[in-house]
């Protein structure tokens, strides 16, 4: 399933901390695939909010960044909802 051809729906985080998260996708090359919704963060999240991705590939690299000084973060648990569309590329 490695060279499957998926598509990335969304992302889930379990993350607690102050400021604002940022995420990307990147794939092959280092290519920024998709930018995906800031996150503001609290010290008690109660909560796992659904950022949607809408992203097709074979591999991707998640990104998360904060961006301004002393914005701190603590991530506990990562899901990334996917769906396999192909087997291969056509042709």
């Amino acid at each position: 399933m490695a060279e499957y051809i998926l598509h990335f729906g969304s992302v889930t985080y379990r993350v607690n901390g102050f400021g604002n998260l940022k995420s990307q996708f990147i794939g092959f090359d280092n290519v920024i695939i998709n930018d995906l919704a800031p996150l503001s963060m609290s010290l008690t999240p109660g909560r796992e909010p659904r950022i949607l991705a809408n992203t097709k590939g074979q591999r991707v690299r998640l990104k998360v960044y904060t961006t301004e000084i002393n914005e701190r973060m603590a991530i506990n648990r990562i899901v990334i909802w996917t769906k396999p569309l192909a087997t291969q590329y056509p042709g």
